[in-house]
């Protein structure tokens, strides 16, 4: 008999590898229907999602290879209280942007409630630093892709 210890196919391991990689081919299927960026442009809206594209296949195919392994992880037990959170916070975004709240605030919340998730305790802190990344994106994606991001009233003040 072998020592070794026998390892089994990680079948949700699989399953998370093909969903990425479906993820993945959707994505650039939809990047390739974008229209082409402005004369002054040289990249746009399809660039940012071919990289993501791409970061989701080589994301698929480690996950593929480690479960094929099966050196994948044993689960943990849920803890449904932050999942619960992460759920408030999505559905705090989509009322923040249907509400014409714009999508620095609603980055702002959703950065901070999903650190309240993760148990950290300085919510106002948390804010704002979500309030920074929230710009950040917002200028990359609005005024360097030329991409249409909702707009609330911190948007207009840039």
């Amino acid at each position: 008999m072998n020592d070794k210890r026998r390892r089994r196919l990680d079948v949700s391991g699989l399953i998370i590898a093909l969903g990425l990689l479906v993820i993945a081919i959707l994505l650039r299927r939809d990047a390739g229907h974008m229209p082409p960026p402005p004369a002054y442009a040289r990249i746009g809206p399809e660039a940012a999602t071919n990289v993501v594209a791409l970061g989701l296949v080589v994301l698929g195919l480690a996950t593929a290879y480690t479960a094929w392994r099966g050196a994948g992880v044993e689960p943990e037990r849920a803890d449904w209280g932050p999942v619960a959170l992460i759920t408030l916070a999505f559905v705090a975004v989509i009322a923040i942007i249907g509400l014409g709240g714009g999508f620095i605030l609603a980055s702002a919340v959703l950065f901070a409630l999903t650190s309240r998730a993760f148990n950290r305790r300085a919510l106002l802190v948390d804010f704002g630093v979500g309030l920074a990344l929230g710009l950040g994106a917002y200028l990359v994606f609005a005024k360097l892709l030329t991409l249409t991001l909702p707009s609330g009233p911190l948007e207009h003040l840039f």
